[in-house]
């Protein structure tokens, strides 16, 4: 499994080579359209390879899909931490009838009734 992960990332940073290699012309980005620009007289530019456009624009979707799915699966999480809270609770329960069960007989008695682990 350890080597198709490698495969995996060598065909992935070849792809991505290529596609810089592929993409290198300078593009210049502005914040806002030439004529909102200059009306208000601020415009942000900056001038940038394709490729670098394409990666941070990646990166910042994948970025914002995992934090989405973080936030979606948070009923699952508060779910399950309810649920083992719960069990720990009724296996502390369990133990404390099954040690006032046995309380004043015979011990082996009380081995006997123990589940086998």
């Amino acid at each position: 499994m350890r080597y198709i992960r490698y495969v995996f990332m060598a065909s992935l940073a070849i792809v991505l080579v290529t596609v810089a290699l592929a993409n290198r012309t300078v593009t210049e980005l502005n914040l806002l359209p030439t004529e909102l620009a200059g009306l208000i007289g601020f415009n942000l530019s900056i001038a940038t390879p394709v490729f670098v456009v394409f990666f941070v624009g990646t990166t910042f979707g994948v970025l914002i899909g995992f934090v989405w799915e973080w936030l979606r699966e948070y009923k699952h999480r508060a779910e399950v931490t309810r649920k083992s809270r719960e069990l720990r609770r009724a296996e502390r329960e369990i133990s404390k009838l099954k040690s006032e069960k046995y309380k004043d007989k015979d011990e082996v008695l009380a081995l006997l009734d123990e589940p086998a682990t």
